[in-house]
């Protein structure tokens, strides 16, 4: 039981990046590219289990999250204030990115079901957020998001079994690294979309009062799943001709599989849009908190004033791009894109912490867990740096 309450816990994680997002940026890419760029999502799946159970293994050696470890490490001068701007910054504004694309996904998704104004859909799932992050605590949130994201994520499975390519095609696309023209933007934002940065602050909070072996078997069946679901979208986006819309979605899944499936569509990314509108928020405040205040402090309790203002002020940035009139693809995309870019930030300040004895102890990383999370800050980097440019490029003209 304590191993199916691990998976229970931990698909908080999942729930958290199987958002409008993963839905957007994963059926784009296959509609662009078809089965290509599996392996961008294999490499997020190994990068996000490295990187989460890390910073899981960072609080149960420690007792203090990642967010209150950074603190420690620097309490005072330049590097206290550099640690503000950098991990700080990168958590707060990819949060608000994040946040704006599950609102407009999952108004896009109550579009497709309800003949409802924008605006009304976009301030009732704001609504709805913030009463869950008023009412409820974070392993209580956590719960209801796996739900939700379970119904999603074997909808999106069932379907893609029917889609699904040549089974040679599927193994190129996972086995065989390529970065067709145009794809590189994609491949960051398939990345950026699975290795949330903020999801190692809220993991490294979740981890408290939990054991290793249990956490790592609860982040392995979660984060495969997770994996799992986003591969099956890349799937069911290939089966698209063209520009992906979701109406484009809705329309091909109601041809192939019946109106049963548009309607399970919309009702999808609706239930996602909420859970990964809830998370983001919850994992914001949880960051601010470990770096500029104290879980002792009532301020900075799950009810205290300065705790609900940083998920009010990046709920309140969702809620006011999703009102305003912006097309909800190219912007989820680029939301996607940006946390793959900040990515590399946050990973080189957690790797800086395990490597610490004097911290951790025998839970320091040994020669291949520093291996692993260099492969994985390394490639992140280049692959950031590489979408930079190319956006940079574009802007020039």
């Amino acid at each position: 039981m304590k191993r199916w309450g691990a998976i229970l816990l931990w698909s908080a994680i999942a729930a958290a990046f199987i958002g409008p997002g993963t839905v957007t940026t994963a059926a784009s890419a296959g509609a662009s590219y078809g089965a290509a760029l599996l392996w961008a999502v294999l490499f997020s799946v190994i990068a996000t289990f490295v990187l989460q159970e890390a910073a899981a293994r960072l609080t149960i050696a420690t007792g203090s999250d990642l967010a209150e470890v950074l603190r420690q490490r620097f309490p005072s001068g330049w590097r206290r204030a550099a640690t503000l701007v950098l991990a700080g910054g990168a958590i707060l504004i990819g949060s608000a990115a994040y946040e704006a694309g599950n609102i407009l996904g999952g108004v896009a998704g109550a579009m497709l079901a309800l003949d409802l104004p924008k605006p009304v859909l976009t301030l009732a799932i704001g609504a709805v957020a913030a009463v869950l992050l008023a009412t409820g605590s974070p392993a209580r949130i956590a719960r209801l998001l796996a739900v939700l994201v379970a119904v999603m994520g074997a909808g999106f499975l069932v379907t893609a079994i029917v889609l699904a390519p040549p089974p040679g095609e599927l193994l190129a696309g996972l086995a065989v690294p390529g970065m067709p023209d145009g794809a590189a933007l994609m491949v960051i934002a398939l990345i950026g979309t699975t290795v949330v940065p903020y999801n190692l602050f809220l993991g490294s909070s979740l981890a408290h009062g939990t054991s290793l072996a249990d956490t790592r078997f609860g982040l392995a069946v979660a984060i495969a799943l997770g994996g799992l679901i986003t591969a099956g979208i890349v799937i069911v986006g290939s089966a698209l001709e063209g520009e992906f819309s979701f109406e484009r979605l809705d329309a091909l899944l109601s041809q192939r599989l019946g109106a049963w499936a548009g309607t399970g569509l919309a009702l999808g990314l609706l239930a996602a849009g909420l859970s990964s509108a809830v998370t983001a928020p919850l994992a914001a405040a949880l960051t601010a908190r470990g770096l500029l205040g104290d879980a002792e402090d009532a301020r900075w309790s799950a009810r205290g004033r300065s705790f609900r203002a940083v998920w009010i002020a990046v709920l309140a940035i969702g809620v006011g791009l999703g009102i305003a009139d912006i097309r909800p693809v190219p912007a989820i995309v680029l939301a996607q894109a940006l946390n793959g870019i900040l990515l590399p930030v946050v990973a080189l300040f957690l790797l800086a912490a395990m490597r610490d004895r004097s911290l951790l102890g025998d839970a320091a990383n040994g020669p291949l867990g520093n291996i692993a999370m260099l492969a994985v800050t390394g490639i992140a980097t280049v692959l950031g740096a590489t979408s930079l440019y190319k956006v940079t490029q574009t802007l020039l003209g």
